[in-house]
């Protein structure tokens, strides 16, 4: 790609700018109280790494619907179908959250999908290690997605590896949205009080 060519691209890159939302303003005790909420939280996980805790409970019957709910376009589909809606029910409600210009509530969902990710992370590992008790709808004999998955695109070899990295791409999403919703509440608070302080 000529260096021109690269330069203008990078241009516009730099003009683009995502829409800016006005949010709700956010009171300094909900930010106190939700801060508190998430550095539990956080430390929770942090002892708990790698392990299912019972938090993971939320995710799964939403992980066995989407079998059911993708499974009706392919068996493909239905074996990524729980990962799918899994993850995409999460990341729908920050979406329906940050339209109505609510902040707790799209970062808590953002916070949720990150979360659910680890459990996708441990699930992944597990495809090596066959440790996690499997559960199925329906019946019949439980099957693990990842070993499916994974053996499907030759990968299977690299279970571990991949699970890790997709833990710590969930580690750095829950970490960074909690950094996200100290900073944007305490700068809408800010942004309150001048514009009391010109009235």
């Amino acid at each position: 790609m000529p260096y021109e060519r690269r330069r203008s691209m990078w241009y516009l890159l730099r003009r683009m700018h995502l829409p800016e939302i006005e949010w709700q303003p956010v009171s300094r005790m909900q930010l106190v109280g939700w801060t508190i909420f998430y550095a539990l939280l956080l430390l929770y996980f942090a002892l708990n790494w790698g392990q299912l805790t019972l938090l993971d409970n939320v995710h799964l019957p939403i992980h066995e619907g989407g079998h059911l709910l993708f499974g009706w376009l392919g068996e493909t589909l239905g074996l990524w179908g729980g990962t799918l809606l899994q993850l995409l029910v999460p990341a729908l409600l920050a979406v329906s959250f940050a339209v109505r210009r609510e902040l707790p509530g799209t970062a808590f969902c953002a916070f949720a999908f990150f979360h659910s990710l680890t459990g996708v992370a441990t699930y992944m590992a597990d495809a090596l290690r066959l440790e996690l008790p499997l559960v199925t709808v329906g019946g019949g004999e439980a099957e693990h997605d990842w070993v499916r998955i994974f053996s499907s695109l030759g990968i299977l070899q690299h279970a571990i590896q991949i699970g890790n990295l997709t833990r710590l791409v969930a580690w750095v999403g829950m970490v960074g949205t909690v950094a996200w919703f100290a900073w944007r509440s305490s700068r809408q608070t800010d942004m309150a009080t001048e514009k009391l302080n010109l009235n």
